[in-house]
């Protein structure tokens, strides 16, 4: 698909992209003989995803992973949706950290400068040549960096699950979000059935305002955490994009909103150390 096609998809009304969805919902469940599932985070995108679905098929689950990272308004909210399974990660984050290292700037760049630090073939040292040049000196920071956070923490659980139950996600994910799902939806489109993990995404076209004039439009529930000023609902000690945010950034938030899981996260897990480091503000 071409750039432009997916545009012209994305300034559809609300109503045409709630009727493409359904297509797709309904091409994936077929194909599957409905053996599937919603991927639900309680954030605001998985919610419309969920309503979406079970209009169609109510007996659909949602499956939650419970990293322990979640803001308690998103594990609370999810705790009022019918239908969810709940996964737990064999490892913490701290457990994470200790091991492999902290998450900071991005996935890529924490990927790369644990392979330089880390990597025993020749392959993997030389990612030190793909760390930007802004970010070189963290090679030698007195700290572990690596990107292994959302992998034991979020995919590991649901790769397990999905190989014990055959069971195939949909996912909430937009287009809009990023260049790289943008790449992923030109190559795949919606349903991606013949991807490495099949996946479908039936909420690809759609834009941020199209999730909130759904919501209320339909007066969907959803979690509190967006009310309090939160515009994203992942992990809340997640240190990747802090150091692009304008102030009150994440952390500086968080110490009004959670005083309580501020003093945790930036003292006994050091994220106030590794902060400084990168010259981040969070007081």
């Amino acid at each position: 698909m071409e750039l432009w096609q997916l545009q012209q998809r994305q300034s559809l009304p609300l109503e045409s992209k709630i009727v493409h969805s359904q297509n797709v919902i309904k091409q994936w469940h077929e194909h599957f003989d409905g053996k599937v599932y919603v991927s639900f985070s309680g954030g605001k995108d998985s919610t419309v995803l969920l309503h979406l679905v079970r209009e169609l098929y109510p007996e659909v689950p949602a499956v939650y992973v419970d990293t322990g990272l979640e803001y308690p308004e998103i594990r609370d909210f999810v705790k009022t949706i019918d239908n969810v399974i709940w996964l737990k990660p064999k490892l913490s984050f701290k457990q994470v950290i200790d091991k492999y290292g902290y998450p900071v700037i991005s996935k890529e760049q924490s990927g790369w400068i644990y392979d330089a630090r880390t990597g025993k073939t020749e392959k993997q040292k030389l990612r030190i040549n793909k760390v930007s040049k802004k970010w070189q000196y963290l090679i030698n920071a007195p700290f572990k960096i690596s990107d292994r956070c959302c992998y034991y923490l979020k995919k590991k659980p649901i790769k397990d699950f999905e190989k014990e139950s055959n069971l195939h996600p949909y996912l909430g994910i937009i287009a809009q979000e990023s260049s790289r799902r943008t790449q992923e939806y030109l190559k795949f489109g919606c349903n991606s059935f013949n991807a490495a993990r099949p996946v479908s995404k039936p909420l690809s076209v759609w834009l941020e305002q199209d999730i909130w004039n759904y919501l209320k439009s339909y007066n969907i529930p959803y979690s509190k955490i967006y009310d309090m000023g939160e515009s994203r609902t992942g992990c809340m000690f997640c240190m990747f994009g802090c150091h692009l945010e304008k102030e009150p950034n994440r952390f500086q938030r968080m110490k009004v909103s959670h005083p309580q899981l501020y003093e945790y996260c930036i003292t006994k897990l050091g994220l106030g150390n590794v902060l400084d480091y990168i010259n981040v503000k969070y007081k």
